[in-house]
Formats: structure tokens, C-alpha cells, sequence
């Protein structure tokens, strides 16, 4: 795996947008996942290829208490895989 997709870089940057919002530092973000206290930054670091699987944001919206869908653009993408 390497650099995220445009759909992949646009949810990191929407869980971190919420996760500021919300005023959760990255390492208390992991740790509320019950993950190592690394877990988010190495996601939201582009050199890293670690990203978020459906299991991940489905915890992250629990603990942030928001929807799943705030992480998801309005409109698909039009991009090959």
C-alpha cells in the first residue's frame, strides 16, 4: 500500500477536521479506540501506510459521537482503482 486514494485522503482529513472539532488529540483518539496511542498519527501521516478500514470509523464516529456518514463525501468520486 502506498499513497492514499482521493477518497481515502478526504476521510483522514474529515476525521481529523471532526477530530479537532471535537478537541481530541491523536494519541487520546487511539487510545479511546483501545489501539496503540500511535494509531491515528500514523494514519494522518502520508509517510505511513497505515488507513482506516470500515471497523475503524465505525469506533471512531462511536467515540466522537458523530455518524459514520460525516466522514463520507456528499458525492462519489470518479476515480479508477
Amino acid at each position: 500500500m502506498g499513497k492514499a486514494s482521493e477518497i481515502e485522503q478526504y476521510v483522514i482529513d474529515k476525521v481529523r477536521e471532526i477530530r479537532h472539532l471535537k478537541k481530541f488529540g491523536q494519541k487520546k483518539l487511539s487510545e479511546e479506540m483501545g489501539l496503540s496511542g500511535k494509531f491515528i498519527g500514523n494514519v494522518e501521516s502520508p509517510k505511513t501506510p497505515d488507513k482506516y478500514n470500515i471497523n475503524h470509523l465505525n469506533k471512531i464516529a462511536e467515540v466522537l459521537g458523530c455518524s459514520i456518514k460525516d466522514f463520507f463525501p456528499e458525492k462519489p468520486f470518479t476515480t479508477d482503482l
